[in-house]
């Protein structure tokens, strides 16, 4: 029952640390490898750099919310919306297929 969960390549849960420039200040985001996989994907569909897209995001959170909290945490959130085409007319319909082991576990959630 749970192979196809106990099969997952240990790459996409290895935790990969990026530096990043956010809101003027150098700092570190550590997340899953698969999960900057779609990072990556979200901003290259936006048209800009992962830096860029994360500086943009965490300066239109600070807009709305005041603050952002766990950024990281909001990164993996904003992940899974993206790949299960929560976000209408902004997910990217080949995110699935490039990364179908994590895809596969999220289909059968």
């Amino acid at each position: 029952m749970c192979h196809v969960f106990a099969s997952t390549d240990p790459t996409l849960f290895e935790p990969a640390t990026r530096s990043v420039r956010i809101a003027g200040v150098v700092t570190s985001l550590r997340l899953e490898t698969a999960f900057w996989r779609i990072v990556d994907d979200i901003a290259r569909a936006s048209g800009m750099s992962t830096g860029r897209f994360l500086s943009t995001l965490y300066d239109e959170v600070v807009d709305l919310r005041g603050e952002v909290g766990n950024f990281a945490s909001l990164l993996r959130v904003i992940a899974l919306r993206w790949i299960s085409g929560e976000v209408a007319g902004v997910a990217d319909p080949t995110a699935f297929a490039r990364i179908a082991p994590l895809g596969g576990m999220i289909a059968e959630a």
